[in-house]
């Protein structure tokens, strides 16, 4: 009898198969996956709702869509510096989402037992996982799409400043494949359907616990995402934030990850524990990169420019008045010269042809999270503005400005408590489109009646009930009524000490009801 030995059949051998087919293998069961975490509804939720998120917010104003040439609020005017980080914090809740989903996706042969087939198949185990992970890969692509449009839209706004950087967009993208490749090494490590909620809900407890108690420079930026805000724009060379060390030091751990997934899964070939240790020496070069906090030099540059601005600033001259700007804020003076002119032309001649200077400051000395307040200047006709414009910002300024062409510089015309609170008020908002809006904008109290603190950029001042009153009636007549009268009875309007009993005379508004102190926010 004759026995014919017959050579396996090569096509289910994983020695025999070539490269190509095996790369195009691996690529489409990632292009596969990818699908089948597009019909999970944790990731279609997620991603639709951070899609309409975004686009809403461009359509709404917040970053400035109502008009390609127009300005809406304070996103009208975006430091770019500070737009790029704010694209970040949204890919948590994506990465989050596609941790779950593509762990789960991992575990379906487990759940479904179906494990014991692909020992027939010719796919590798590894090259299974590896084709996993590069289903995220679309997904992270897709927010960095987003990122960009989001960045791009800001970028072209006409009141845009500063510099973005591309290590801060890149943290999206990044903290996204991070999160899903994540979720396929779990599943080789602990194969249970329970892990990767649990891990989930563990960091977030972490993460918050370490967003509350933690203030170690080094520990903060170990999380994928390190929000930094609070404070006015910073000029881009004093931000100071590790933005490309981060961004090493994520690429260099997604690359570990993936790594330590397929030796998991019995990939041990000398390529990819190559590709651990060069992962490995990335991670641990951005850590060493981003882990001391600021230089002695970039401190003392923070310190220069929030003590001598002029230093450092560039100035134009616009008519009567001086516009001192920081390199980047150069093209705003433009902005601030309207809000100039609004003021002056409700003032009489010599006050309208008075010599100013707007000076820029910012408080850099902090960082990005430090108190944004200014004390007041005591030069004569200087007059502050910080590096944030748009929205409420305007007639805040507009009142700084005018307190100090009543009272002569802003340490005085923060002391402003009499009846040239009134003048003050009408010049800052009298002019403007909305009127009663702007006095609301400008008061910490956000109304048009009663007493309250009125804002400014540096020390703001006290506004009584009775000027309140007195103000809102001026701001309901005709504009050119009401400037005629201020224009006219301008030297007693002004006169230190005069009562807001006594403005309200002179420019027609009854004075009944004011109180014993005629009105004054002094004794408040």
């Amino acid at each position: 009898m004759t026995t014919t030995v017959t050579a396996p059949d090569a096509a289910v051998t994983p020695a025999a198969a070539p490269g190509g087919p095996r790369a195009r293998a691996v690529l489409a069961l990632a292009l596969f996956e990818a699908r089948e975490l597009l019909q999970q509804i944790v990731v279609l939720v997620f991603f639709t709702v951070y899609t309409v998120a975004v686009v809403r917010q461009m359509i709404s104003g917040h970053l400035g869509w109502h008009e390609l040439t127009g300005h809406e609020g304070m996103a009208g005017y975006p430091a770019l510096q500070d737009a790029d980080r704010e694209t970040q914090t949204s890919a948590v809740l994506l990465g989050v989402a596609l941790f779950l989903c593509a762990n789960r996706a991992v575990l379906r042969s487990r759940r479904q037992d179906t494990d014991r087939h692909f020992g027939t198949l010719a796919m590798d185990p590894w090259r299974r996982t590896l084709g996993h992970a590069l289903s995220v890969v679309p997904f992270a692509l897709f927010s960095g799409l987003i990122v960009a449009v989001r960045f791009g839209w800001a970028a072209l706004r006409p009141g845009a400043v500063g510099h973005g950087s591309v290590f801060e967009l890149a943290v999206s993208p990044l903290t996204v494949l991070l999160c899903g490749v994540a979720g396929v090494l779990l599943a080789r490590l602990v194969p249970s359907a329970f892990a990767a909620p649990l891990l989930a809900v563990t960091a977030y407890v972490v993460v918050l616990d370490s967003l509350v108690f933690a203030d170690s420079h080094w520990t903060q930026w170990l999380s994928p995402v390190v929000a930094e805000s609070g404070g006015d724009p910073l000029p881009s060379d004093l931000i100071g934030r590790p933005a490309a060390w981060h961004a090493l030091y994520l690429t260099g751990l997604i690359a570990l990850l993936l790594c330590a997934a397929l030796l998991r899964s019995g990939g041990r070939t000398a390529r990819i524990k190559a590709a651990t240790a060069l992962a490995l020496a990335a991670t641990a070069a951005g850590i060493a990169g981003q882990s001391p906090g600021p230089s002695a030099a970039l401190q003392a540059a923070r310190a220069q420019v929030s003590e001598h601005p002029e230093s450092v600033e560039r100035c134009a001259v616009r008519g009567a008045t001086t516009y001192c700007a920081l390199p980047e804020w150069t093209g705003r003076t433009a902005d601030w010269a309207e809000a100039v002119e609004r003021v002056r032309s409700l003032t009489p001649g010599p006050a309208a042809a008075r010599p100013l200077t707007v000076r820029q400051r910012v408080e850099a000395r902090y960082g990005l999270e430090g108190d944004s307040s200014y004390d007041p200047l005591t030069a004569p006709g200087v007059v502050t503005v910080g590096t944030r414009w748009g929205g409420n910002r305007v007639p805040e300024f507009s009142t700084g400005l005018a307190s100090t062409l009543v009272a002569g510089d802003e340490k005085a015309g923060g002391e402003v408590c009499d009846g040239r609170v009134v003048a003050v008020m009408w010049l800052a908002l009298g002019a403007a489109d909305d009127p009663l809006g702007q006095l609301r904008a400008v008061r910490l109290d956000d109304s048009t009646e009663g007493g309250s603190y009125v804002l400014t950029p540096t020390s703001g001042l006290l506004m009584s009930a009775g000027q309140t009153k007195v103000v809102a009636e001026l701001l309901h007549r005709p504009r050119a009524e009401v400037t005629a009268r201020v224009k006219a009875r301008w030297t007693e309007l002004t006169r230190p000490g005069v009562s807001t009993a006594r403005a309200a005379e002179l420019l027609g508004v009854a004075a009944t009801g004011l109180g014993a102190e005629g009105g004054n926010s002094c004794s408040e």
